[in-house]
């Protein structure tokens, strides 16, 4: 039976690597898929096109590991570290964190749509140029985090806190300053405009 984390249904697994030494592993090319990651040191991986399905991660350290062109789909991650990690062009549409750390967490393009992020602690990663369409941030906080150019089409903000936030070129039609949590964020011209129209205001130019 698959199991329940944060209201989400788990992955179900069929093999377990265990408290495995991945430090500095290269994972170019390699598919993994439901599998359980439990107590795997990932601390310094690296590769390119790695592919992880269904997969389980709990108390592994990604901890400045270097991924590009890798899928993490429809995966969870479970009291994970992923101190300065760095992702780019990077899918993991469909998966889920759940008591994670982001410290310093570095992503570069990529697509992160229908990923579950409720209340995580982003503050201080770095999202730019990336999809995250219909992502779940509720109670999620950002406070100083950056998020350039960032898709967020459909996703959920509620009771998110943004303050601070560098948001320049992101698409915010799903963000409700009412509900969220936006004193100190930067925003552009447009971004201004749409959120005020948002409040009711009637914008007009002089």
């Amino acid at each position: 039976m698959a199991e329940h984390e944060h209201g989400r249904l788990m992955p179900e697994t069929h093999t377990t690597v265990r408290s495995e030494d991945w430090d500095s592993r290269d994972l170019s090319g390699e598919s993994h898929s439901q599998v359980a990651f439990v107590d795997v040191d990932m601390t310094e991986a690296t590769g390119q096109g790695a592919a992880f399905s269904g997969c389980t991660f709990r108390n592994v350290r990604f901890n400045a590991s270097v991924h590009s062109d890798a899928a993490f789909v429809n995966c969870a991650f479970i009291r994970c570290a992923f101190f300065d990690a760095t992702f780019t062009g990077c899918k993991f549409v469909g998966s889920v964190f759940g008591d994670c750390t982001f410290n310093l967490l570095k992503v570069a393009g990529g697509d992160w749509s229908f990923v579950g992020l409720s209340g995580a602690d982003l503050r201080g990663a770095s999202f730019a140029e990336v999809r995250m369409r219909e992502a779940d941030l509720a109670g999620a906080r950002c406070q100083g985090a950056t998020f350039r150019q960032v898709d967020f089409a459909g996703a959920s903000f509620r009771g998110a806190d943004l303050s601070r936030c560098d948001l320049r070129g992101s698409e915010l039609s799903a963000l409700d300053p009412l509900t969220v949590a936006v004193k100190g964020a930067v925003i552009d011209l447009q971004q201004a405009a749409m959120i005020a129209t948002a409040l009711g205001l009637d914008v007009r130019s002089i």
